[in-house]
């Protein structure tokens, strides 16, 4: 069964287990195959679509390998309800380094939760996975993205070229900068 050119991936989820947290107002959960046509919605919105890399196959498949094989990916990220973006870890294997990334809905900008959502990705990657190293990406017209990951305690090393994109900005931290710089209680 195909929705919005994504394939069912119900299969796959029934067998792997996939975490779901719950933030202060955001419900993080594996995307399944009835959130298609939603999230086809939100990712394929121009605004949107503008920073992100063309998409290619099926990203609810994609995102349930991922947690098939490593134990985490992007979640949707969904508010009372509704789906208003994905975000969380996503392995590259480019870089061979895991990204913490969002992507909302724009009636969902300037509302604080790709904050939200990052630093519940931060806490669970070096919390519960254990990752060594969690890096960002972002265009450098994209200041929005910027000032999220300065605000979660990333800093920006380098300008890569990733997916077409050319001079990207990289932003990381490491467990211990990480654990120096965030209470006890954010962890």
């Amino acid at each position: 069964m195909e929705v919005c050119g994504f394939a069912s991936v119900s299969a796959v989820q029934s067998y792997v287990k996939m975490t779901t947290l719950q933030t202060d107002r955001l419900t993080l959960r594996p995307l399944a195959a009835d959130d298609a046509e939603a999230y086809a919605a939100v990712r394929g919105h121009p605004e949107v679509a503008k920073w992100l890399s063309p998409l290619a196959g099926d990203p609810i498949g994609r995102f349930a390998e991922g947690w098939r094989e490593r134990g985490y990916a992007p979640w949707g990220i969904f508010l009372d309800g509704r789906l208003i973006g994905h975000g969380g870890l996503n392995f590259v294997p480019e870089f061979a380094e895991t990204e913490v990334l969002w992507a909302l809905h724009p009636d969902a900008w300037g509302k604080g939760y790709a904050t939200e959502v990052a630093r519940a990705a931060l806490a669970f990657g070096f919390g519960t996975l254990g990752l060594k190293l969690i890096f960002a990406i972002t265009l450098k017209d994209n200041l929005a993205s910027q000032a999220v990951m300065k605000r979660i305690g990333l800093t920006w090393r380098k300008r890569v070229d990733y997916k077409g994109f050319r001079d990207v900005l990289w932003f990381d931290v490491d467990k211990a900068n990480y654990a120096a710089s965030t209470p006890i209680a954010e962890r």
